[in-house]
């Protein structure tokens, strides 16, 4: 597996796995691999430095440099995902239709949360509604290598 840094014409950084480093060239001209904040398909890899680890005394290693804030970084991720699952209403496959009836004063304002496709995001975008990608949910012990 290899990893790579990626970001979307917007400026969007997030990452991508890919088994060989041609399966992401593939991906990409297809159109296959998609912002998970805007869902452009104009994505393109970025330099990253390599993840190398410290070691500890008794040759245990310690997470530094990126590794270190990737941790963070998902840890602050899935705080933010619990406290939306835990505050804000599942509104399901009809989230697009309630933020806009939201915004447009159609219906109690309040926080939440669902499911939309890249097309109904995109019209809401464009339309000024508030909007955000909710953070992934963490992978489960069982799905980690």
């Amino acid at each position: 597996m290899i990893k790579y840094a990626l970001v979307c014409e917007r400026s969007h950084e997030f990452e991508g796995w890919f088994a060989a480093s041609s399966d992401f060239d593939a991906q990409a001209a297809r159109g296959l691999i998609e912002c998970p904040v805007c869902a452009s398909n104009m994505v393109r890899k970025q330099i990253m430095s390599p993840a190398v680890a410290g070691a500890k005394k008794g040759g245990q290693p310690t997470a530094t440099g990126p590794n270190a804030k990737q941790a963070m970084m998902m840890e602050a991720m899935a705080r933010v995902r619990a406290h939306v699952e835990d505050t804000f209403d599942y509104v399901g496959d009809t989230f697009a239709r309630e933020a806009r009836a939201i915004h447009e004063g159609k219906s109690e304002d309040r926080g939440i949360y669902g499911e939309a496709t890249p097309a109904e995001v995109k019209g809401l975008v464009e339309d000024g509604v508030p909007v955000a990608a909710l953070p992934p949910a963490p992978p489960k012990k069982n799905d980690v290598n």
